[in-house]
């Protein structure tokens, strides 16, 4: 039994992406990235036709999410998020009525189009810098069908950086952004990874996405001062 067992540990780790010949690998991703988009795609169109049908809505909060976690310096958890946080949307002790008495099961108040498949995108060996635009892409998706505005559910905090990219792409220009946070989250390349985490407001600086950044923080530290004075934000 244990020999079966190792065989078996030996087969999946050559299934690895890192054990596929380059050409299969590329033409590999590529249709795990068309099939992953077009998922978001289709269920974008699908909302956004039910949405116009019913009509009377100039706009309907859409939530995307976008289970990304392994940018995250400490704990993991982040990637289990956007089924949780629509878990306790509709869990029983929720009051769905809002306090202009709209009702959040009207889809013309809010609706979802699912998740974006990260891990399968992943499993396949799409590194970051692809899977940002990715992300952005999902995002402009769902924007491109009126009335639907993106709600979008993380994932840790790298996936800002491609989603106010994705809104300042799509408006064609910069975007005023409020980011309430216990930090900046502009180091350079935290740990040596320029999408971080602790590194994606330092991406919609240097990428001039944000006309204006207002920020709420509990800390700033003073090994940030550099980075803080680099992007003018103080």
């Amino acid at each position: 039994m244990k020999r079966i067992a190792t065989k078996g540990i030996h087969y999946l780790h050559k299934l690895n992406a890192a054990h596929v010949p380059a050409d299969l690998l590329q033409i590999g991703q590529e249709r795990v990235i068309e099939a992953s988009l077009t998922l978001i795609r289709e269920r974008a169109k699908l909302k956004g036709e039910l949405v116009r049908a019913i009509g009377g809505a100039k706009a309907s909060t859409a939530l995307l999410g976008v289970p990304l976690g392994h940018n995250s310096s400490f704990l993991q958890g982040p990637a289990f998020a956007p089924p949780l946080i629509r878990e306790a949307i509709w869990c029983g002790s929720t009051n769905s009525t809002t306090e202009e008495g709209k009702e959040l099961k009207d889809p013309r108040v809010l609706t979802d189009v699912g998740d974006l498949p990260v891990q399968e995108i992943r499993d396949c060996g799409v590194d970051d810098e692809r899977l940002m635009n990715i992300v952005s892409e999902s995002v402009k998706l769902v924007m491109a069908e009126e009335p639907l505005r993106p709600l979008v559910l993380g994932g840790d905090h790298s996936i800002s950086y491609p989603v106010v990219r994705a809104v300042s792409e799509k408006l064609g220009g910069p975007v005023d952004v409020l980011h309430l946070d216990a930090h900046p989250d502009i180091y350079d390349a935290f740990e040596g990874n320029k999408f971080s985490h602790a590194s994606s407001f330092a991406r919609i600086m240097e990428g001039g996405y944000a006309r204006r950044l207002l920020q709420h923080l509990h800390t700033v530290f003073l090994i940030l001062s550099p980075e803080v004075c680099h992007f003018g934000m103080l």
